[in-house]
């Protein structure tokens, strides 16, 4: 069996272990276990990957080939790249941790395992596939299980929540669908047989028409699930909605699977169209990422708060990927997992304030370092995080973004990134208030003084995810390296 099948294959044998449990005991042992082996094999990938790499020169590495519809030549194509092998690692992390997250949950505990497994197979797949159509399959598995996952154990509006992001993603589906039959249908443009291989195709020269008006519909169906603004708003409500565990995975995990796309698809295999199309997205992009903080400053839910901070800092991968540049694409790339860590730790913790007091209103809240001393610090710890201390993974990430920005000199270029940099000071802004708010002053409901800290599990969850945003922040550079060296093969098409 090769090494990277069997990231889709294990959660798939979970499943079916957990389809023959009995109870909550049962169930989260099976998903402990099965999420426990997943990173296992996903740390065990990267250290591999070191090896493979230093013999091995070429664009995907662990590559497999199965044919699996060959009238359309459609095959079971998988290999991975440094960007594949950093995000298949977040995945197994944030997955583990979801699990702990979600150990307390007694309502249908097995549906909920499995459907959040088959999320994370979805996303498994998708990271490791470098075929098209496998690709959008894999991509379909990931956002259905969404729709239950929130309408099923949701609080608040589940149902409408469920529905428009169900609604939304499936109409960026249609769109993505079409950008990539338009992709299918011009890889023969050099002669050769019409091909959904990623890399078959980035060795064809698609027409400039055809690049041209492709590259908006394949961005936009990616882009949608990476909270491109004005596409963004299914996100703050399904955020609100979902249940803990949910709300990690989908903002932590799933969101990534827009930018991944953007950047493996559409730039890789469209150049000449992300180079025309450039300015429009970078307006879109921009006004995204001020607008996530400034909606993020007028909230007073906890989770609306982080929803609206994630439409920010993924307009900020978006907007750095469009500047075509090295160091504005390792930025992004390093914001994806910075993001995807650091957003997935405030949800946890959200999920932990909620359960002891019952409110996200932070207006009602008040005084809790005083008696959550652990989840408040590690609350204040993430923010700094978000908003890009030095130390922490946000300030290498942003560093590397706005450095590439600036490489490029037009002056569109440069009052963007102005603009985009701004937002650095309102994050500031609400994240303070938050921890002012919430955590300092008098405790204002007197029952909350009985609270009790973080449990093991809670701790376990937490630590999964606050030792790699300190990690990154810390020793950057054997990321930044293997990211780099990914890079290359693909700014080569627009440089």
């Amino acid at each position: 069996m090769d090494i990277l099948s069997l990231f889709v294959i294990v959660p798939v044998l979970t499943i079916l272990l957990l389809g023959f449990t009995k109870g909550l005991k049962q169930a989260r042992i099976v998903s402990m276990v099965g999420s426990i082996i997943q990173l296992g094999m996903a740390i065990n990938l990267v250290f591999a990957y070191f090896k493979e790499r230093a013999i091995n020169k070429e664009i995907m590495v662990f590559t497999k080939d199965y044919v699996w519809f060959e009238q359309f030549n459609i095959h079971y194509a998988i290999g991975v790249d440094g960007i594949s092998v950093a995000l298949l690692l977040l995945t197994a992390i944030v997955v583990l941790a979801g699990v702990f997250i979600s150990w307390k949950t007694d309502d249908l505990p097995k549906e909920f395992f499995i459907s959040l497994l088959v999320l994370s197979t979805g996303v498994y797949g998708f990271f490791i596939s470098i075929d098209l159509f496998t690709m959008f399959v894999f991509y379909e598995i990931a956002v259905i299980p969404m729709y239950l996952l929130i309408g099923i154990w949701g609080s608040g509006p589940k149902e409408y929540s469920a529905m428009k992001l169900t609604l939304m993603l499936m109409g960026a589906s249609a769109v993505l669908l079409v950008g990539v039959l338009g992709i299918y249908f011009n890889s023969n443009a050099d002669g050769g047989s019409l091909t959904f291989n990623i890399l078959e195709i980035a060795q064809v020269n698609i027409p400039f028409e055809a690049q041209k008006l492709f590259f908006p519909l394949t961005f936009i169906g990616f882009a949608v699930l990476g909270a491109l603004f004005p596409f963004h708003t299914w996100s703050p409500d399904g955020h609100a909605s979902a249940p803990t565990a949910v709300s990690m995975l989908h903002a932590g995990v799933l969101m990534k699977l827009g930018g991944y796309g953007v950047f493996r698809v559409a730039m890789f295999l469209l150049p000449a169209g992300a180079m025309h199309w450039d300015w429009f997205f970078i307006i879109l992009a921009a006004t995204g990422v001020i607008y996530g903080a400034f909606g993020a400053l007028k909230q007073t839910d906890l989770k609306y708060i982080n929803a609206y901070s994630s439409v920010s800092h993924l307009g900020m991968v978006l907007f750095a990927l469009l500047m075509l540049n090295k160091t504005a694409w390792n930025g992004a790339l390093m914001q994806s997992l910075s993001h995807g860590f650091m957003t997935a730790l405030f949800f946890a913790l959200i999920g932990m304030i909620y359960g002891r007091t019952h409110t996200r209103d932070i207006t009602k809240l008040g005084g809790l370092l005083k008696v959550i001393p652990f989840i408040s610090a590690i609350y204040v710890i993430a923010g700094l995080a978000s908003l890009g201390l030095p130390g922490f993974s946000g300030f290498v990430a942003e560093m590397n973004i706005f450095v590439g920005a600036f490489q490029n000199e037009g002056l569109f270029y440069r009052i963007a990134t102005i603009l985009s940099v701004s937002a650095i000071v309102v994050t500031a802004v609400y994240i303070l208030r938050v921890v002012g708010i919430m955590l300092m002053g008098q405790v204002k409901n007197k029952e909350y003084l009985e609270l009790q800290d973080a449990t093991w599990y809670e701790t376990t969850g937490i630590l999964l995810l606050l030792i790699p945003i300190i990690g990154m922040g810390v020793a950057p550079l054997w990321l930044s390296d293997m990211l780099l060296e990914s890079i290359q093969p693909f700014i080569q098409g627009v440089l």
